[in-house]
């Protein structure tokens, strides 16, 4: 059944990259724009979304605007969540690739997808992740890291400030990443890892430093990667030792998503779990944005649902 388009609402960062210096484009009658620069302004206008029955949220922005909508949509909305479709507008935007929307996935696009007999869409479940103490509110994204993923993070923001974006950005910052990892030996910052205590579901803990530990909710990652395994709607784990073992031997299997024995008795695991428990001071990385440690909680979070290209 197609949407009404009264009931459409648009959420627009101007700061991200694809709008930088844009102006919005004016929507139809009956669609409301806005351009929140606050949590708490956000928190406001999904609010009056919500009271105005908006059933259809366009997301004009990257992962990070992706993460801060999805997060305060529950407080708005409660347990009856919107429809969403999510513009290509960032600098990785690896939900909207996830999807299928690519550069020509515009807000008339969506809208014009909106009005179809019959529009497709694809369904998605959120990461979220909780701290123990309370001390910060639940964030939900799509990409949970540690270990040498925060530090392949921060690489990516250098990459982007020579100019490279989308897939380009995330080839890039692999390559270095694994360049980085490869020729440092045992004690470098790239192969000595973080301490982490870490249990999936209602496994013992399982202590000691890990090069990275990473979850994810998405079926299809940039240049065809695999490093999850199988695309699948559970929320996939990878969990690697440090310092990694036989890296360069592992690095080809991992990333084409193959499995041979030799992996986890090297340490490189991969699992599909509803809940991940991790305990370190380290940082850790949800959609691009570093966040504290501590007792952290990632869960898979309730299925979404998206409108698709």
């Amino acid at each position: 059944m197609a949407l009404a388009l009264k009931s459409v609402g648009v959420i627009r960062n101007p700061r991200s990259h694809g709008n930088r210096g844009a102006t919005p484009a004016d929507g139809p009658d009956g669609v409301r724009q806005v351009e929140p620069m606050t949590p708490a302004a956000l928190a406001r206008d999904l609010r009056d979304f919500a009271a105005d029955g908006v059933d259809l949220i366009v997301v004009d922005g990257g992962d990070g605007t992706v993460r801060e909508v999805l997060s305060a949509l529950p407080a708005a909305y409660g347990e009856v969540m919107p429809t969403l479709a999510i513009l290509p507008s960032g600098k990785t935007n690896i939900l909207a690739l996830d999807l299928g929307a690519k550069g020509g996935w515009s807000l008339e696009a969506a809208l014009r997808k909106a009005r179809e007999p019959e529009p497709a869409y694809k369904f998605r479940s959120p990461l979220e992740i909780t701290w123990a103490d309370g001390g910060r509110a639940p964030v939900r994204g799509f990409v949970f890291g540690m270990g040498a993923f925060v530090k392949a993070t921060q690489m990516a923001q250098s990459v982007h400030r020579m100019g490279a974006y989308h897939s380009l950005a995330v080839g890039m910052t692999i390559a270095g990443a694994a360049t980085g990892a490869l020729f440092g030996g045992a004690r470098d910052v790239w192969r000595q890892g973080v301490k982490v205590d870490a249990r999936l579901d209602d496994e013992p803990f399982r202590n000691g430093a890990r090069f990275v530990l990473m979850a994810t909710t998405l079926k299809r990652l940039p240049f065809g990667l695999k490093p999850f395994g199988p695309p699948t709607d559970e929320m996939k784990v990878l969990d690697v030792d440090a310092p990694p073992s036989k890296l360069a031997l592992a690095i080809p299997p991992i990333l084409a998503g193959k499995k041979p024995a030799w992996l986890e008795r090297n340490g490189y695991r991969r699992r599909a779990a509803e809940r991940l428990s991790v305990a370190s001071a380290d940082p850790v990385i949800v959609d691009g944005e570093i966040f504290p440690g501590g007792e952290v909680i990632v869960r898979k979070g309730p299925t979404l649902r998206f409108l698709a290209p």
